[in-house]
């Protein structure tokens, strides 16, 4: 017999009533009531989350991730607050994570450069021993400006500008140990040819330095692409491994022949020691709010897109990519002494 259909439903409870009387119905309907409602999660947050962010504010890191915050909030019925802890290439969150409670309200953005910084320093924490993966959300990759009135007008006539001028070439990158940072090292190392290293604690700082004509180069993540379009700064180059559709007429590094390709992804970890439940409640809030239209609208502005990854192959990728980046320390010399 087929109870799902409702003349079917109907009459078995006529029949229910007539045996068990009304008080058995009544109890048939709130047992199919509470079948109906949705699960509660095993764990909720009992107050605010803090989701520390290893740039400084106003960055697009750090504007796309206060909107997936606040709409992981919503399903979470807790606030989750943005703490901005910028500086040293972006790992100044992971001292606070390592030293967290494991209980679910104290959350980091992962960047790349927390796999590669205790392969250069002797560090008190360490990215995969220290931490619970949550969620893999985006990743950024990276371009090359300078101001818009810059006689800089190719990557070809920046490097013979610092071919004529050695060492006085100032590059921006967003911190000591970035991305940016190891790739221009290797990069102008091999062409021989020195600069000066201009850090900043994120993007929008770093942005506001090149379009005032502080410095003359800048590279950094995508979030260079609202100055770009408000035409604040100039584009030569993205060191993606293809042109972007929003500038289509912006060569890559690679197809220039520098055989440079250059990308972060990042997601979101807790303390060692997360139970299993409460990774489960956090990474089902962040996923759903990664696929809200509002979010995705988000990263578009800064040309990212989704790369999620659930705990286990988040995991998987945060030890693969802690090995890469010895091998890449070690084939530049960067070890730190005793590692």
């Amino acid at each position: 017999m087929n109870l799902k259909h409702p003349d079917r439903r109907r009459c078995l409870g006529s029949l229910l009533a007539a045996a068990w009387g009304l008080a058995g119905l009544s109890g048939l309907a709130a047992a199919s009531s509470a079948t109906a409602a949705p699960a509660t999660p095993a764990w909720q947050p009992r107050r605010p989350i803090t989701l520390w962010v290893p740039w400084a504010a106003g960055g697009a890191t750090d504007l796309t991730l206060r909107l997936l915050a606040e709409l992981a909030g919503q399903r979470l019925g807790q606030r989750i607050v943005i703490e901005n802890r910028g500086g040293a290439g972006g790992t100044l969150a992971m001292p606070v994570l390592a030293q967290a409670a494991p209980d679910g309200h104290t959350l980091a953005q992962m960047p790349q450069t927390v796999f590669r910084a205790p392969w250069t320093h002797k560090l008190a924490w360490d990215p995969i021993r220290d931490t619970t993966p949550v969620i893999q959300v985006s990743g950024v990759t990276f371009g090359m400006v300078v101001p818009t009135d810059s006689p800089l007008t190719s990557v070809e006539a920046m490097l013979q500008w610092a071919r004529t001028r050695p060492g006085q070439l100032t590059i921006a990158t967003n911190g000591v140990g970035t991305t940016p940072h190891v790739v221009l090292d290797e990069w102008l190392g091999k062409l021989g040819l020195g600069f000066i290293h201009v850090p900043y604690k994120g993007v929008a700082e770093q942005m506001l330095a090149v379009a005032s004509g502080q410095v003359m180069v800048g590279v950094g993540s995508n979030g260079f692409a609202p100055y770009v379009e408000s035409g604040r700064v100039r584009l030569l180059a993205t060191l993606a491994a293809r042109r972007s559709p929003r500038w289509k007429d912006v060569p890559t590094l690679s197809e220039l022949g520098h055989g440079i390709v250059a990308t972060s992804p990042y997601g979101i970890a807790g303390p060692k020691g997360l139970a299993p439940e409460v990774v489960q409640t956090l990474h089902d809030a962040f996923r759903a709010a990664m696929l809200e239209p509002a979010h995705l609208a988000e990263l578009a502005k800064y040309d990212q897109e989704l790369a999620y990854l659930g705990p286990q192959d988040y995991g998987l990728v945060m030890q693969k990519a802690y090995e890469a980046e010895r091998r890449t320390v070690e084939r530049l010399g960067l070890a730190a002494g005793g590692r």
